[in-house]
């Protein structure tokens, strides 16, 4: 089992910036950690995921140039450090793992390629 506990959500202005951790404990097997959001009235969507060793990282379009995803595997805790946030960036922000034992070749922007979730954490910005 692994327990996610995500943090650093908060209110902001837009233009403003916030930095997530999503934080690993348990037996911690990873091969990849995923951020998703969720607006009430949509479906959640993939925001950002990186490879436990660091290597590979990939956003949506909608944040690339503005989200960084990064991890301290020393932490077990992995990033999402957002700048220039809009309005629509407004979601609660979930952080979720894929363990080793899955295969390293998968579709990183599937809910279901995960098998973890934390709690979520709320991120409102402010036009």
């Amino acid at each position: 089992q692994v327990q996610l506990v995500e943090s650093g959500g908060g209110l902001v202005q837009a233009g403003g910036s916030l930095r997530l951790s999503c934080t690993a404990s348990g037996r911690t097997f990873v091969r990849s950690v995923g951020w998703f959001r969720q607006d009430p009235r949509k479906e959640r969507e993939f925001v950002a995921a990186i490879s436990w060793s660091g290597a590979t990282t990939h956003y949506a379009d909608s944040v690339k140039g503005r989200f960084t995803i990064s991890r301290d595997i020393a932490k077990n805790t992995v990033y999402l450090q957002m700048n220039s946030l809009k309005p629509e960036d407004t979601a609660v922000y979930y952080c979720a793992v894929r363990e080793t034992y899955r295969s390293d070749t998968y579709d990183y922007t599937g809910t279901g390629e995960y098998d973890y979730w934390g709690q979520g954490t709320q991120v409102t910005v402010s036009s």
